[in-house]
């Protein structure tokens, strides 16, 4: 009788394990659409399908104050602090690039000289994320499943691979389009020595080359009535092109445009992201046992085509609707090879993006765009009248002032007194807002402002530079890229406020303006799938989130 009883609770507790492990999602799926302001998802609204964005919300909770913590708003840190839990002051991607202070020279966020590429000859496979500290969600994941779940990056751009993957992941892979590349997908040897048949089949297909054809209006360029005028100047006109509108002839634009450059600054870069996302769900098995797997995917050509015609553009809004369809075709591939109801989705973005600085000028608005390489130069010049040695500031990448240390000691120079002369100079510019020395920031207890927080956030001891400054609202540089299209950096609501929206298993229904932030995701996530938070994680669950 004791051992029957024995048996029967043994079973049931057995069973209740059983059910209690199948009740996280097969396969949880981060989506990061680059660029992202959060209004596209409200302007655009009414001409979404209701299989992509409306489902999303309908079946979903949406998050309608999300923003980021830190500057600068930049692609590198945007995809490392969503998947982190923590802002670029504890996992160190300060940005696309920084200056590093042992080279002397720009580093990329995903460089790794000592890895070589997989599937192709470009130096753009050398890459890995050795830079980024600490864990994602995703390597949490790969510790708690003993590294039998899975986990897969994708994106046409490399950091929007590599970084959300994390550094257990089975594979990233990323898109040649390049520097003359040949369209094929890549990865490099610090995942593999090989690529796998699936993706080889794949980058042999045609379907890259398929996509150098016209792009026009998805449908009537009459309705698009959310965005201004089709020509204007305040957007990029092509390389072959004479004019900036619609039909963008991409067969014809890649000769003088870098080939698959082209397509990539284009929705179809996100088309062909999709395209390899479902070869790699069916040939990865992704889902397909109740073991946890995680897929990241960053849709990059939102953030090419914004950086080219700017927020307000017939192309930007064109590009969000075919985009919302590409997310309907992933959710149906979804639930058919996972299962609805089977897979848990979370979509926000990596930064926003401001209005083009000349069209909020012809609106009156305040705007700019700042000449920093010119403002190096003439701080350089005013150093060296001061104290007789050349080249003291290196660099000013990421509105970061880079002062050299050795010449400051070879040369015996007060450095906090040269930070007071740099600091004094570049208060003097009419766009510049604010001037901080990182020696403050490293003091700031409790930082007392809003500008200060996100400045905290983002300032790494070690990788930062030694002085920090803020333009005014809607400035940015002045290059040759800038002076139409958008760029973004900053710590303001337009960089700063983007979309999150989570759907699927595990998901409460519903919606909150309550302000949420970018650290917060990671530990959502892993309290979904009861694992431990990515090991630098600062932000907290949203509890509201979780059914």
């Amino acid at each position: 009788m004791l051992k029957s009883i024995f048996s029967l609770l043994s079973l049931f507790f057995i069973t209740t394990v059983s059910v209690s492990q199948n009740e996280n999602p097969k396969l949880v799926v981060g989506i990061v659409v680059d660029q992202m302001r959060y209004d596209y998802l409200t302007r655009f609204y009414s001409k979404y399908s209701d299989g992509g964005f409306k489902r999303m919300i309908n079946e979903g909770f949406n998050c309608k104050n999300h923003h980021f913590n830190y500057i600068p708003t930049k692609t590198g840190p945007g995809h490392a602090s969503i998947f982190t839990g923590t802002s670029p002051k504890y996992h160190g991607i300060i940005g696309n690039d920084w200056f590093d202070k042992t080279l002397y020279r720009n580093v990329n966020c995903v460089e790794d000289n000592s890895v070589e590429p997989v599937g192709t000859s470009s130096k753009d496979g050398k890459k890995s994320p050795i830079h980024m500290i600490g864990s994602t969600f995703a390597d949490e994941n790969r510790l708690f499943t003993q590294m039998r779940g899975k986990t897969i990056g994708i994106s046409v751009k490399h950091r929007g691979a590599i970084l959300p993957a994390g550094h257990s992941a089975n594979a990233a892979y990323w898109w040649d389009y390049d520097h003359g590349g040949n369209g094929d997908w890549m990865s490099s040897t610090f995942y593999m020595n090989e690529l796998p048949d699936w993706v080889k089949e794949f980058n042999h297909s045609g379907v890259a080359e398929s996509y150098f054809k016209t792009w026009d209006a998805l449908y009537d360029i009459n309705s698009y009535e959310e965005s201004g005028t089709d020509a204007n100047r305040y957007e990029r006109i092509l390389k072959g092109e004479k004019q900036s509108s619609f039909p963008h002839r991409l067969a014809e634009l890649k000769n003088d445009n870098d080939g698959f450059h082209v397509v990539a600054n284009s929705p179809y870069g996100n088309s062909i992201t999709t395209d390899f996302t479902l070869k790699a769900i069916e040939h990865e098995q992704l889902g397909k046992d109740n073991i946890t797997d995680v897929l990241t995917i960053s849709y990059s050509s939102t953030d090419k085509v914004g950086h080219d015609f700017g927020p307000n553009s017939k192309e930007i809004e064109d590009t969000y609707l075919r985009l919302d369809l590409e997310l309907e075709r992933l959710f149906k591939a979804l639930d058919s090879y996972v299962g609805k109801g089977e897979y848990t989705v979370f979509l926000t973005a990596d930064h926003g993006a401001p209005h083009v600085p000349s069209y909020l000028k012809d609106n009156r608005i305040p705007s700019g765009l700042f000449d920093s390489t010119a403002m190096l130069k003439e701080i350089n010049e005013l150093l060296y009248t001061t104290y007789k040695v050349s080249d003291l500031a290196l660099s000013r990448i990421n509105n970061q002032v880079f002062i050299d240390h050795q010449k400051i000691e070879a040369h015996n120079l007060d450095l906090q007194e040269v930070k007071s002369v740099i600091s004094r100079k570049l208060l003097t510019y009419e766009l510049i807002s604010n001037v901080y020395m990182t020696s403050e920031i490293n003091l700031f207890p409790i930082p007392s402002g809003y500008q200060e927080l996100l400045l905290f956030n983002g300032h790494n001891q070690k990788r930062s530079g030694d002085i920090l400054f803020t333009f005014n609202p809607e400035v940015f540089k002045d290059t040759k890229w800038n002076q139409t299209g958008t760029d973004h950096h900053s710590g303001y609501n337009y960089d700063t406020h983007v979309p999150l929206l989570f759907f699927g298993k595990g998901i409460a229904n519903g919606e909150t303006v309550k302000r949420t932030r970018v650290i917060d995701i990671a530990p959502t996530i892993s309290s979904l799938l009861g694992i431990s938070f990515p090991n630098g994680a600062t932000g907290q669950p949203l509890e509201f989130v979780i059914d």
